[in-house]
């Protein structure tokens, strides 16, 4: 039966979904179908309510549960460390160091970045209702359906374009702002040495703190005079006559911003689309941002994987708590291409795939940020009985179907898998996954995502 627990080390359970404005409607949001799926789970989805987020691991903010038991997973791990085994139930206080997510964005997701430890710590003391954790937050993001979004500073040349070029942003910054800026980086944007590049950073972050700080009114009245040029000259948005190569699109730019201010009126956020990267991914592609870094996502249904935390600074595109002093304070400035946040999967070496008649394409790849606490594995099994047998790792961790319907072996104990179940499998247990779908040319795709943590052997001898 699903959830039970026994020498497989594995057991199906029930990921929490959050109701929020941003989400994807009803059945239209990947994460209430996912919810919805698990077999003993009780909930159901309201098709009018919005459905933004399914978590997956043991933060007490919305824990996971066994599906059949309703034991939560953190009562389940603390109960039985070696689940995660012993050197991760040591490092993380027995709770997983991960928190894995399904995004589903409907509306712009807020303007926000998220602390490093020393800084959370010191935000969770000071104001822990805002700041329920003391955890710091890197996180990486996977797309399932074509995703928008924005991340991290632009180059500084294309933000230079913007303040010539969107005359209501250069009048939000003040004239003395924009050419101090301009000033500073004029023939040293792609400078590669180390003094430049601060100095072209305390720039950027004067320029970004004197827009953070706009008032209302005038950002309503530059708001107003923006959307109307985008609505009215949208082939020529944000050009010059005497430059007019631009770093974006020009109707997609002006598409965007009109879209955005439909869903938050005269935001402070449709002026910061404009300093920051704007990354679409396809399904599959990937992107990583470490603490510290400014983003925000726009539209889209995602894989999201965390070191476990939800603290959140925000400062636009939002309803909720804003910390703008933090949020200016707390950035790193790093400025570059998109392409250098973008993360390129490799061959999971640690995987077996089979052949197949119909299909020598499955794949298991590995998406692996420079953190410990979490990689994962996206493994694409594209005929019936392919499988991908993964060896034993020295850690936890959770596994989540997204299309197609299959088998997870862990030991002895295999249970069917169909899309939106989710999976977590003990330490130092083989986990076989394979595609159960009917035979022929036409095949389904059977998509797993699986999150996990292994700290380096070398290390814990050495630290713990």
């Amino acid at each position: 039966m699903p959830g039970q627990w026994g020498l497989a080390n594995s057991m199906l359970f029930f990921a929490g979904v959050n109701s929020y404005d941003w989400g994807k409607i009803g059945r239209g949001s990947a994460a209430a179908k996912y919810a919805a799926a698990t077999p003993t789970g009780d909930f159901s989805i309201q098709e009018e309510r919005p459905y933004a987020e399914l978590w997956m691991g043991t933060h007490p903010s919305l824990p996971s549960k066994d599906a059949e038991t309703q034991r939560t997973l953190l009562d389940l791990v603390q109960d039985n460390r070696a689940l995660m085994s012993p050197e991760i139930s040591a490092r993380y206080g027995g709770k997983l160091p991960f928190l894995l997510k399904v995004l589903s964005i409907q509306k712009a997701l807020s303007i926000q970045a998220h602390p490093n430890k020393k800084l959370a710590e010191v935000l969770h003391q000071r104001d822990p209702r805002n700041y329920p954790d003391d955890n710091h937050k890197p996180e990486m993001t996977i797309a399932i359906t074509p995703f928008e979004g924005l991340c991290s500073f632009r180059p500084l040349a294309e933000i230079a374009h913007f303040l010539r070029s969107v005359e209501p942003l250069r009048d939000l910054v003040g004239s003395q702002a924009a050419e101090e800026f301009e000033n500073t980086i004029k023939d040293k944007e792609d400078s590669e040495d180390s003094a430049v590049v601060e100095k072209n950073k305390a720039a950027l972050r004067t320029l970004f703190t004197v827009l953070m700080n706009s008032s209302s009114d005038a950002i309503a009245a530059a708001a107003q005079k923006l959307v109307a040029a985008a609505e009215s000259s949208p082939d020529t948005f944000a050009t010059l006559e005497s430059s007019p190569s631009n770093p974006s699109n020009p109707s997609e730019l002006a598409q965007v911003a009109i879209r955005l201010n439909g869903q938050f009126p005269n935001d402070i956020g449709l002026f910061v689309f404009l300093f920051l990267n704007f990354v679409k991914l396809s399904p599959g592609e990937a992107m990583f941002l470490k603490a510290d870094d400014i983003h925000a996502y726009i539209s889209g249904d995602i894989i999201e994987c965390m070191a476990s935390s939800d603290n959140v600074v925000r400062a636009g595109f939002t309803p909720k708590f804003k910390d703008v002093s933090t949020l200016t304070d707390m950035l790193t400035y790093s400025y570059a291409p998109i392409e250098e946040q973008k993360m390129t999967p490799t061959e999971y070496p640690y995987a077996t795939l089979n052949a197949t008649a119909y299909s020598s394409s499955s794949s298991a790849m590995l998406y692996d940020p420079p953190i410990e606490e979490f990689s994962v594995i996206k493994t694409d099994l594209k005929a019936a009985g392919a499988k991908a047998t993964f060896e034993t790792i020295n850690g936890p961790s959770i596994v989540i179907c997204t299309s197609g319907t299959g088998k997870i072996s862990v030991g002895s104990k295999s249970e069917e898998v169909k899309e939106g179940y989710v999976y977590f499998v003990g330490a130092d247990a083989e986990c076989v996954l394979e595609n159960a779908g009917p035979q022929g040319e036409d095949n389904q795709v059977f998509t797993t995502f699986k999150a996990f943590c292994e700290l380096d052997r070398a290390e814990i001898n050495g630290n713990l």
